[in-house]
């Protein structure tokens, strides 16, 4: 966890960033039932995370700039505390925390929420709020400012406009700070560890779920919340499917197996695909599809840089891929009609980047003034081409039933890229040894 600073730090950002007159309303998750009286673990909303560092359910936060405003800048409305309830579930800061603890200026119960609303809202020019996430609270708004609009006569002038805060908030995000990458790079270290510990159970007659097993466990253990996402083991045919998390078929010899997993740590993902062969050794059409992704994910490697785009990084995978799938006789034609035709997409169907930091799919805009965004020193993004050959595809019957992926985390440098996940081998000869060390 970092200290009250940073997020303090961010606070400023977006208060300059909202300018003179704004008010902001920021919520926090509540627990999600899973099945009658039984919840999912509760996780923080992302956004509220990365602002406030209040980690506990059902809070809201309150920033405000108005010209000579005595009102406190940032306050939290929180669960009070509350000792038999606490001892089902578990401690509360409570409002005095919320001071003392997580550097509000003034906390109050959440249940206060909606009746300060008017107060709130006082001398504000313009509002920051996601409308759709609390019907009562978005009510309540409304009919607040509904309210000061007809009273502008006697001078109460209400907000001109309610303002998505996500755009301030999510540019900022993008952008990763120093502790971040920290962090990002103790997850990618977890997420090697794991993939070895799923690698060695990777035998014909063993299970999926044996897989995805020790890879949790191997996150947990290492102080890891657990996986940033539902684990994928897939298995032969399996494996052509692209989030296959059913995790329940056994292993055959001489079967590739997709395993996509990472960790998440203190928030943030990571997110890392290797393609494994049952029994350790890659052969015959597995290994010729497995060396065509390979070659075009080291070929998008080689793109990602400052001031390259990630249109630029996918199109390095798709020219890569299909003069691979060109040579083993899958397509036929000139490479380029090929790609202008996309006739690659029933075994290439997906992008070969998106973002990475507290979301699995991170936030941040992929494009600027309607052209793909360039790259900058501090983003972080995945780099994951792969080949998926459907049962069923009308193509040679020896590629039928593969699917390979491999996908790596990368931060762009100053001077080029870092990639996170290096540490977790991709040729074929360091992946068999890796496998049986």
């Amino acid at each position: 966890m970092y200290s009250a600073r940073v997020y303090e730090a961010r606070r400023t950002r977006i208060l300059a960033a909202m300018g003179e007159g704004s008010v902001a309303l920021f919520l926090g998750a509540r627990p999600a039932t899973r099945s009658a009286d039984t919840h999912y673990p509760f996780r923080q909303d992302s956004d509220f995370h990365y602002v406030t560092g209040f980690d506990h359910p059902c809070a809201a936060a309150v920033l405000r700039k108005l010209p000579g405003d005595d009102q406190p800048q940032y306050t939290l409305f929180v669960e009070p505390r509350d000792r038999a309830m606490e001892t089902w579930t578990g401690y509360r800061p409570g409002v005095e925390g919320a001071v003392s603890d997580h550097g509000a200026d003034a906390a109050h119960s959440a249940s206060e929420l909606i009746e300060r609303i008017p107060e709130l809202l006082q001398g504000a020019e313009r509002v920051y709020h996601v409308l759709g996430r609390d019907a009562a609270l978005d009510a309540k708004l409304v009919s607040t400012v509904d309210e000061m609009r007809l009273r502008s006569r006697t001078g109460v002038m209400p907000p001109s406009e309610i303002v998505d805060p996500r755009s301030i908030v999510h540019e900022m995000r993008l952008m990763k700070e120093p502790a971040e990458l920290d962090l990002m790079r103790r997850a990618a270290s977890i997420t090697a560890e794991a993939h070895q510990a799923g690698a060695r159970l990777i035998q014909s007659g063993h299970y999926e779920y044996e897989v995805e097993a020790a890879i949790n466990y191997t996150f947990r253990r290492c102080g890891a919340v657990g996986p940033a996402y539902e684990t994928i083991v897939g298995g032969g045919r399996n494996a052509t499917v692209l989030h296959y998390v059913t995790n329940g078929d056994k292993l055959r010899e001489s079967d590739l197996v997709v395993v996509d997993g990472g960790c998440e740590l203190d928030g943030y993902a990571s997110d890392v695909t290797r393609t494994y062969p049952v029994g350790g050794r890659y052969e015959g059409p597995m290994k010729a599809l497995y060396e065509v992704v390979l070659a075009a994910q080291e070929a998008s490697l080689a793109e990602s840089q400052p001031g390259a785009t990630l249109d630029a990084v996918h199109e390095a995978s798709v020219r890569t891929l299909v003069e691979g799938l060109l040579e083993l006789g899958i397509l036929e034609g000139k490479r380029d009609d090929l790609i202008e035709k996309q006739a690659y997409s029933p075994y290439y169907m997906h992008r070969t980047s998106h973002w990475l930091g507290l979301d699995v799919h991170d936030v941040g805009s992929y494009a600027v003034d309607g052209k793909p965004r360039a790259l900058e020193p501090g983003m972080v993004f995945t780099v994951e081409p792969g080949l998926y050959i459907a049962p069923g595809a009308e193509t040679d019957e020896r590629f039928r039933g593969i699917g390979v992926r491999i996908e790596d985390d990368v931060i762009v440098t100053e001077d080029g890229h870092e990639n996170l996940t290096a540490g977790i081998p991709k040729r074929p000869a360091d992946i068999e040894a890796w496998m049986n060390d």
